[in-house]
Parts: structure tokens; C-alpha cells; sequence
């Protein structure tokens, strides 16, 4: 058949028939489509069944609700063009998700946000999210003692003083000024192409020395990328250290998941299903060359197939999308991912060791522990007024131990940071074990890539762009742009 879309003002998205209409077609744009009959089309999916009932459509189906997805989806919203957004879980947010036990905010994860993200800062309303500070800098653990690393830039005499610690040679922290302006005088375009080399060699070819690789690098970007060798590309840590000296690491007041949250809030009624798994991915392919793809949904026990008038935009985790997109990445080419285990405690609030909203790290090169901050430092309201929120960090699975042994190893090596009396009060709250904490961006690497997987599909997520959430929010502007593009809609 051949569908005919026409110009009509702005959809009314209060009501989900607009949404899910089998006839006649949504009519959002000036162009022809013509689909072809099952038989004659391609799919992504070899155990795709076609079903045998008309399919209910929408102008764009945007496959994940995370941040990549959102992003996408607030993009599709300011042109007026109608989504269906599909989720999987039982919310919005992916990896960036906050859970609500016994009185406190658990991100699930280490995630910190950092305020100088550019995507960010044109998508998001800082105010509303009520950000809270980290101190710029870090207390690093060697030899026993603390010893305070500060970014010069925000806290010049606290840096200073810091130049005769043991955290690396006067001469390295003098380093750090030159390495952040470099940075600065880059455009993140030029940052995200230029020639690049793992993080470790970049940091030796600079000058660094092993000594604040070891103690100080090595766990604090270590904790960034999940990567604790620093193999990660270094037009990543090239970026991070611009964001770092243009802005604040920070938590929103009401947990990491309020960013997906406020993504969310600006969305139609009735654009999101959540607990929609979908299975795989349709293919239609015209003579024009411009496809009208459909997904197979499995929602509870019924299988369904929903059409794209426009496009499908595929905005799920990397390992996800090679599943649903067969073909769309080289055989052999995906790389590990990068994990992280990550265990909260409470306390009492008035047994806290320190005030500052600064996070720890272990430079000491033994134990399991990469890094801990106590949270309700940082936003008192991630705890009870009287209770106070400890975040743990560990690089990797772990698989081979249990999640009793991994909270006892990490209640041992913290009784040698503060104290057996005080870490042996701590009161467990839950452990978090997550396989794929952020994709593998080691080199070489391709942050720049082209969203575009066929005709009519497209594809986002920070495992195109940067590993990072601004790379997840830049990456779900591009594919609606792209998918744009190619439909003369801009």
C-alpha cells in the first residue's frame, strides 16, 4: 500500500489513539511512503514472525528509556513529531536510577554528575535538579595517613599546601596547570577526534610521574572509567578534564535518578510504556530507500508489532543493540565492559569522621576498595537527619566472592581508614553488582559515530559518543537529527 502523510498542526498526545492508530496513518509530514509486503522485506531479526493482524503505528518508536533515550525522545517532542518511547524495566533512568531503602537514596552505582557537561547544560534545568557540591579535589589514603589533592583552580591555597605531600613530586602537580590548559583552549570536537593513546601512556608522555599515577590517577580516573589499568582512550580523559576545571562534580538533592526524572516530566502523556520489552527490530525497505521499520513487542504474555510511520531510534545498552541489531557492529570488534561492584552502609551522623563533601580514595595500591565518600555529606538529603549515608566503591565483578566476603573485606580494609570502633557499627544496606557499568572505550575508538544503522533505523547511547552522560544525552540529539535529515523534515 502507499500511505500519504500530510502537514497538520501540533499532535494532541492527550489522547494515545493518535499514538496507536491503525487507520488511517498519523499524518505529520509532506512525504510518500510505500510498504513493502512482508515478504518482500529484510529484518534484523531472523526469528522475526511476521503477525498477521495490521499493526498499530506512531511516527517514531524510540526503543530504551534511558538517558540516550530521553534525550531522543525530548528532541522528537520540540518538532512535533509523535513517539512511542518503549521501556523494558518498570522505569525510566537505564543505568542512572535511584532506589528509596530504609530512609536513604541509593544510586545504583558510583555516578557522579559533573556541571560543565555541554549537552547537559543545554538539555537540563540545573536549579530544579538542586544540585550539591563535592569539594574539588580528593583526600587520597597512602601510608596510613590522608593527604588532600585540590584542583587549583577552585581551591588555590588548599593546592598549595598539597605541593610537599607525598602524592606525587612538586613537580607533578605542577603539571597540572599546563595539561588544563591545553585542554581548555580545545573544542570538545576537536578533543573527541584528535589523535589518541590509553590514558596511562598519555599521562607518562606529559610527564607524570608512577608515584601520582599510582596514588592518585590511577583511583580517581580508575573510578571514572571503571578501569583501574587506565587503558581507556584519551580523548575521554581529555574530555573529563575539561569538564573537571569548567565545573562542579555534584549529586542532585534527590539522587542520581532525578536527571532521567526531569527528562521525563517534559514528555506527553501516554508517550512512555514501560515494562515493553521489545524482541526485534522489522525492516521494511521501499524502492526510495527510505524504510518504515516496525518493532515486535513482548509485553507480558502478548507479542505485538507496532509500525514506525518515520523511524525507530534504538537506544538501549551496547550489548542489547547487537542483539537486536545483528550486523549493525563487526563481528569480534565489541570490547568488554567495564563493572562495578558498589555497597552502601548507614551510620550514625554524628559519628561522620569528616564534614567535607569530599570523596576518598585509595592510593595506598592494596585492597579492593577504589574509592568511598560519604554521601550525606555531599546532599544531607540522601539519609535520615540522624543517619548518615556511606557509598563504597569497588573496580570489576568480583564474581569469585560472595557479597558476605566482598562487605567483610571492605569492612576490614576501611577499619584500617577510620578505625575498627567506627566502621564496625555500620549497617549494611545493599550491594550492588553491575556488569555493565559504562561501555569499553579503549583504542581505538570512534566517539563521533555515524547513528544511522539502515534505512529508517538509527541508534544512541554513550557507547557512540563518549562514556559518559553527556555522551548519552549528545547521542539521542543526533540520531532525531539525523532521522530528520533523512526525511526532509529538516
Amino acid at each position: 500500500m502507499t500511505l500519504f502523510l500530510v502537514p497538520l498542526p501540533h499532535p494532541n498526545f492527550s489522547n494515545p489513539s493518535l499514538l496507536f492508530s491503525p487507520s488511517p496513518p498519523p499524518r505529520y509530514a509532506h512525504h510518500q511512503h510505500r510498504f513493502l509486503p512482508k515478504s518482500q522485506a529484510s529484518t534484523f531479526s531472523s526469528s522475526f514472525q511476521p503477525i498477521p493482524s495490521q499493526p498499530k503505528s506512531t511516527g517514531v518508536i524510540v526503543i530504551g528509556a534511558g538517558l540516550a533515550g530521553l534525550a531522543a525522545a525530548t528532541h522528537l517532542n520540540s518538532h512535533n513529531i509523535p513517539f512511542l518511547l518503549l521501556e523494558a524495566s518498570d522505569a525510566v533512568g537505564g543505568r542512572v536510577r535511584t532506589d528509596f531503602v530504609d530512609g536513604f537514596l541509593l544510586d545504583r552505582g558510583f555516578q557522579i554528575f559533573i556541571t560543565a557537561y555541554p549537552e547537559a547544560q543545554k538539555l537540563l534545568h540545573y536549579p530544579s535538579l538542586n544540585l550539591c557540591n563535592f569539594y574539588s579535589g580528593a583526600r587520597v589514603y597512602y601510608n596510613s595517613q590522608f593527604h588532600t589533592i585540590s584542583n587549583p583552580l577552585r581551591h588555590f591555597w588548599d593546592s598549595i599546601q598539597s605541593l610537599a605531600n607525598p602524592i606525587g613530586s612538586v613537580f607533578d602537580k605542577l603539571l597540572i596547570a599546563p595539561t588544563t590548559l591545553r585542554v581548555l583552549t580545545k573544542s570538545d570536537d576537536e578533543i573527541l577526534t584528535s589523535e589518541e593513546l590509553p590514558t596511562i601512556d598519555l599521562l607518562r608522555r606529559i610527564g607524570f610521574s608512577d608515584s601520582i599515577i599510582r596514588r592518585f590517577f590511577r583511583p580517581f580516573f580508575g573510578g571514572v572509567f571503571f578501569d583501574k589499568e587506565l587503558e581507556t582512550t584519551s580523548r575521554l580523559f581529555h574530555f573529563i578534564f575539561k569538564c573537571l576545571a569548567l565545573g562542579d562534580n555534584a549529586l542532585p538533592a534527590n539522587g542520581i535518578g532525578a536527571i532521567p526524572e526531569q527528562l521525563t516530566a517534559k514528555l506527553p502523556p501516554n508517550s512512555i510504556l514501560l515494562n515493553s520489552k521489545v524482541v526485534s527490530v522489522y525492516l521494511d525497505e521501499p524502492d526510495s530507500g527510505s524504510g518504515s521499520p516496525s518493532v515486535r513487542l513482548e509485553n507480558g504474555e502478548v507479542i505485538k508489532l507496532i509500525r514506525s510511520e518515520l523511524g525507530v531510534i534504538v537506544a538501549v545498552e551496547e550489548p542489547q543493540a547487537a542483539k537486536l541489531l545483528p550486523g549493525s557492529s563487526e563481528p569480534g570488534k565489541q570490547k568488554p565492559a567495564r563493572s562495578t561492584v558498589c555497597l552502601y552502609f548507614s551510620m550514625d551522623r554524628s559519628q561522620v569522621p569528616v564534614r567535607d563533601p569530599v570523596l576518598f580514595l585509595n592510593g595506598s595500591g592494596k585492597g579492593i576498595v577504589n574509592n568511598m565518600f560519604f554521601a550525606t555529606n555531599v546532599a544531607p538529603s540522601y539519609g535520615p537527619g540522624d543517619k548518615a549515608l556511606v557509598s563504597v566503591s569497588l573496580i570489576g565483578m568480583f564474581e569469585g566472592m560472595s557479597d558476605d566476603d566482598l562487605r567483610a573485606q571492605v569492612v576490614g580494609e576501611l577499619s584500617g581508614w577510620f578505625g575498627d570502633p567506627m566502621v564496625g557499627s555500620w549497617r549494611h544496606l545493599r550491594t550492588y553488582r553491575i556488569g555493565f557499568a559504562q561501555p569499553n572505550q579503549w583504542p581505538p575508538t570512534d566517539l563521533m559515530k555515524n547513528p544511522r544503522i539502515g534505512s529508517g533505523v538509527y541508534a544512541c547511547g554513550d557507547h557512540l559518543t563518549s562514556a559518559t552522560f553527556d555522551g548519552a544525552l549528545l547521542s539521542g540529539r543526533r540520531a532525531v537529527e539525523a532521522l530528520l535529515r533523512d526525511r526532509g523534515l529538516v
